[in-house]
């Protein structure tokens, strides 16, 4: 019993000791805060603090130098700090590489109707992982509010029914100038008409639409500038009874009818550059001719090596050629 008595008064003491101790640090704090306006904090003191907070229950009654919020701030602050250096770099999804990118910005300009759903879709077909807000970032956008197919795609889509036509003009001996009008039918390259004349009128360029689409076979679309011999009453009142409707191209715009701008430059390089016409007998006269030519024997690689005028395989005879233009161009068959 002696012995239990004895460790109880050394826990009284130092209990009764502990207590006086804190009496007297607190009047020394009490001292300190009526003479010192504002402490000098350090870090390390913000981080015992901090970790007061977590580990003493009543860590509030044991502090007296700062408020309680002001430990607060400092453990959201230390939040902050620990998670900002947890996380260098750049914020967001990681990047993607250029690749992807030319390939986003590929697809939106050849697909001017798919938006980045279609688009996201197709690449994940294709083994690419991307956020549909990435390719929506990344895509061209179109400037017009509602997205429009290329003129390219619109005349191959159209190819079966389109016609174009356009003037050229040729030089004579006598230092004149003559007008040649050309009818082309797109689908297969074929030249429907040529004429020459001095003067080209409304009514000279309606009669010789006319005589290009004779019969039941006009095209749906007709292709041409802004030429003034177009806009007359005649030529507009004979393509809306043939139930022709005109595809007008912008100004200065010749790449919106390349295909009788290509099928002009053949007739250039191929006929009007190596003769001096006469007159407007003459050149029609030649320029018959080389159509002759041109729609039945002259090969065309966008037709597969055929010509407009589908021409058989010849396997059997002997090989034969014809003049055309008195030996310009020439012309092959095989000898039945």
């Amino acid at each position: 019993m002696s012995d239990l008595f004895s460790f109880v008064s050394l826990l009284l003491a130092d209990r009764k000791r502990l207590m006086l101790e804190n009496l007297a640090l607190r009047h020394q704090l009490t001292v300190l805060k009526r003479s010192v306006n504002r402490p000098r904090i350090q870090d390390s003191d913000r981080v015992f603090w901090i970790l007061m907070m977590r580990m003493l229950k009543e860590w509030k009654d044991a502090l007296h130098f700062v408020k309680p919020a002001t430990v607060l701030k400092w453990h959201r602050k230390g939040f902050r700090y620990y998670w900002r250096r947890k996380s260098k770099g750049k914020p967001g999804r990681p990047p993607i590489s250029m690749k992807l990118i030319l390939l986003i910005q590929r697809m939106s300009r050849e697909n001017v109707t798919w938006g980045a759903p279609r688009i996201h879709d197709e690449l994940v077909l294709l083994g690419h992982e991307v956020a549909e807000s990435t390719i929506a970032k990344y895509m061209v956008k179109s400037r017009d509010p509602e997205p429009s197919q290329t003129w390219k795609t619109f005349v191959h889509n159209h190819l079966d029914q389109m016609a174009a036509c356009d003037f050229f003009v040729v030089p004579t001996a006598t230092f004149k100038v003559l007008y040649c009008f050309v009818v082309l039918e797109l689908g297969r390259r074929q030249i429907l008409h040529i004429n020459v004349t001095e003067h080209p009128t409304d009514e000279w360029v309606a009669r010789q639409v006319r005589e290009a689409f004779p019969g039941s076979e006009e095209p749906r679309y007709l292709i041409r500038d802004n030429d003034s011999c177009y806009e007359g009453e005649e030529f507009e009142q004979s393509i809306k009874v043939m139930g022709i409707r005109q595809v007008v191209t912008a100004p200065r715009s010749p790449w919106q009818n390349g295909y009788a701008e290509r099928v002009i430059g053949s007739i250039r390089r191929e006929c009007t550059d190596h003769i001096i016409a006469f007159g407007q007998r003459h050149l029609l006269r030649i320029l018959c001719e080389y159509v002759d030519y041109y729609n039945e024997s002259r090969t065309h690689q966008s037709l597969d090596g055929n010509a407009p005028i589908p021409r058989w395989t010849e396997r059997c005879g002997g090989i034969e050629s014809r003049d055309v233009l008195g030996g310009l161009h020439h012309s092959y068959s095989r000898a039945a």
